[in-house]
């Protein structure tokens, strides 16, 4: 067989009967929220429209029924709730067992090399 070196790549996410609750976008979303202090901000960073961040913030808040995100600061920027930093370690840890889990399988099961994916981080813009 020709040496192939493929790459692991898993696209895990929770939903209930009520919509889309979280997934590794939103993580991310609201990782950049406490990074930035805006979700504008994270927005742009991540490629997307505001209105787009806020519908996908809002309906996981109301999966949830608890907010992730408040206003802060004086020009009214956003910060992660208690519950918003505990739903983003929660993930990041479930994310990160599943897919060390996933690498070893599939390091046991095909006979190629499998390296594990790298994130990469969404390019904040600089502010001139």
């Amino acid at each position: 067989m020709r040496d192939i070196r493929a790459v692991q790549r898993l696209h895990m996410w929770l939903e209930t009967g009520d919509g889309m609750m979280l997934g590794l976008g939103r993580i991310q979303l609201l990782e950049l929220v406490e990074e930035l202090g805006s979700l504008n901000k994270a927005a742009a960073a991540m490629g997307m429209s505001y209105r787009a961040a806020w519908g996908r913030m809002k309906q996981t808040e109301t999966v949830i029924g608890h907010p992730l995100v408040e206003r802060s600061g004086p020009k009214k920027g956003f910060r992660l709730t208690p519950l918003g930093h505990e739903i983003v370690r929660m993930f990041r840890a479930w994310h990160k067992e599943v897919e060390a889990y996933a690498l070893t399988r599939a390091r046991d099961i095909f006979p190629w090399t499998t390296e594990p994916y790298t994130e990469e981080k969404p390019k904040v813009p600089s502010s001139a």
